[in-house]
Formats: structure tokens, sequence, C-alpha cells
């Protein structure tokens, strides 16, 4: 089969959405200004200065503009002087690595009554160790180290409803069901490869009442005897299809070819965000991976390609 080429119907308006994902007036904003300061809550210790909102922006602009945390208290200082008036106090560096800490980042989804396709994948993010040119000519070394991100996409939006961070040595299927218990919209289908192939991954998906749209992997083998008084495994009756009609014809079928939109946005987080984490703790870098899914859900919300084959 030939490459399918797309044109884009919409692209005077995708061509404005690309151009204020980088307006800084959409990141610092009236609101954010309004709340910079923590109000006092009477707790023992020191007070907080500066809000949850007035630490998620500033970790946002860093994130969005790949500064390190000094650049990015320089940038918000020089920033916040061009607005005229008294200028805002800014944190330093030590603040935003302190309070990143365990910072409650909010997906930025619209509340969703309709039903959700949900299309699940993980990424690696590298920590640090070799770049890929070095791996190329003399092959890698144990310095690598990776974190995994999983993510939950809406098959219909394009928007990331759930996230989740862990070491390298997490598989896929060990996270799935926590981030079925965080969806907050009514999920009718969940899409995942084959390491998604799991009993306790079916099991969590059927606990929401939806459908397991997940290929065995090849070779695999019929959970349930055919012969068995039980009600027949969705799973089973899946490799029972593939089996008849083949592999290609099962994803054309079902509609799991839609699982490539979970591929598109880890393709989209790291052209914009890069393949690499830069905090050095797991706590910091949570905060950091959940920012860029924030931001990129707010930039889904500016507009994106619709789009159609051309031959």
């Amino acid at each position: 089969m030939g490459k399918v080429l797309y044109e884009v119907r919409n692209w005077g308006e995708y061509n404005r959405a690309l151009k204020n994902r980088y307006n800084i007036t959409l990141w610092f904003n009236n609101e954010v200004r309004a709340a910079w300061f923590a109000e006092a809550t009477g707790e023992r210790g020191s007070p907080k200065v500066y809000s949850e909102l007035a630490i998620q922006c500033c970790l946002t602009i860093r994130v969005l503009l790949h500064l390190p945390l000094r650049g990015c208290q320089g940038f918000l200082r020089s920033l916040t002087a061009l607005l005229g008036k008294p200028a805002l106090r800014v944190p330093d560096y030590t603040t935003l690595s302190r309070r990143g800490k365990g910072l409650k980042v909010v997906l930025a989804v619209l509340p969703k009554n309709e039903d959700v396709h949900l299309v699940v994948d993980s990424t690696g993010l590298k920590l640090y160790g070799e770049g890929e040119w070095k791996v190329r000519l003399h092959g890698k070394s144990k310095r690598r180290t990776w974190r995994k991100l999983h993510i939950g996409v809406d098959e219909a939006t394009g928007d990331i409803l759930v996230s989740a961070l862990t070491t390298a040595d997490v598989s896929d299927g060990e996270v799935l069901p926590e981030m079925l218990d965080e969806v907050d919209a009514p999920v009718t289908k969940v899409s995942g490869d084959g390491a998604y192939d799991q009993k306790k991954d079916y099991a969590a998906i059927a606990k929401l009442g939806a459908e397991a749209l997940i290929p065995p992997r090849r070779g695999a083998h019929i959970w349930q005897h055919g012969n068995s008084s039980a009600p027949p495994l969705e799973r089973d009756e899946t490799l029972r299809r593939i089996r008849r009609i083949g592999r290609r014809c099962w994803k054309l079928e079902s509609g799991y070819s839609r699982r490539c939109l979970a591929e598109t946005a880890v393709s989209r987080y790291k052209r914009l965000f890069g393949d690499r984490l830069h905090a050095r703790d797991f706590e910091n870098q949570t905060t950091e991976a959940f920012l860029a899914l924030r931001a990129l859900n707010i930039m889904t919300t500016l507009g994106m390609p619709e789009s159609y084959p051309v031959n």
C-alpha cells in the first residue's frame, strides 16, 4: 500500500494556534498575577509567600521554554519588570525546586459527559547518559537511565486524560488499572498494544464496563477452554477472531488502528518538550512531565489540524 497524503483544511486557524502556543500572555495572564501570593493559612512554621498557581506558572514557563531553574528566575524577573507598575516578586530557583516537589498538577481538560474511547501508550524519557550519536557509534553503557511516561488519550479530541510516571522497570500493564481509576469521564473502549495483554488489565477494563481492544501477543494461547461452562473471555474471543480473519483485518474491523493517536501524542510531547527530563529527583521529574502534558492539552484547545486524504 502506498503512503496516504493528507491536506489540512483549516490551515488559517491552525497557523494562528501554532503561533499562539508561545504567546507568553497565555501562560502568564491576569488570573495568575491576581493570585500570585499565597493567602495566610494560620499553619505553624514559615508561611508560604507564593501561591501554588504562581509556582505552577513559573515551572510551566520553564518547561515550555526549556529553561534551567536560574534561567527561569532571570526570565521571569525581566518579564515582570516589563509589565510596568510595581514589579512582582519572583520566586528564586531554590524555592521553585523545593515547591515543585509534590506540586499537584491537574491536566487541563474540559469536563466530558460523552463516552470516551481511551487509547493508551508509554514512552521513555532520558535522565542522563550518552546521546544517540555516541550510542550508534560505540553502543550504550550502563549509565543510561530513563523514566517511563504512561498516558491515556481521548481518541476523539486528542486530550490527555490521565498520566503516570514510573521507573523504567515498571511494565505498561502494571500501571493501567491505576490509570483507569483516575479517569473521570465514562469510558466505553480502551485500546492498547500487546503490552496490556494481562488478566489484571482486562479485569480493570471490565470493571468500567468498557470494551478492550488489545491484540494478544503473537503466539498467545487461549486462557479459557471453549468447553468451559463459564462465560467466554473477551480476550479469547479476540484471539479467535484474529485467527479467523487475520490480525490486520481485525484491526480495521475493530477500530484498533485509532490507537495510533496515543503514539501521535507521544510524538507531539517529544517534539515540543524534548525526550529527556531535567529535574534530578523523582518528585520534581513527575511535576516536570505532568506540567508538559498540561501545557500540551492547552495547546490542543488552541486549535488542531483538520486533515483529509487527497489520494
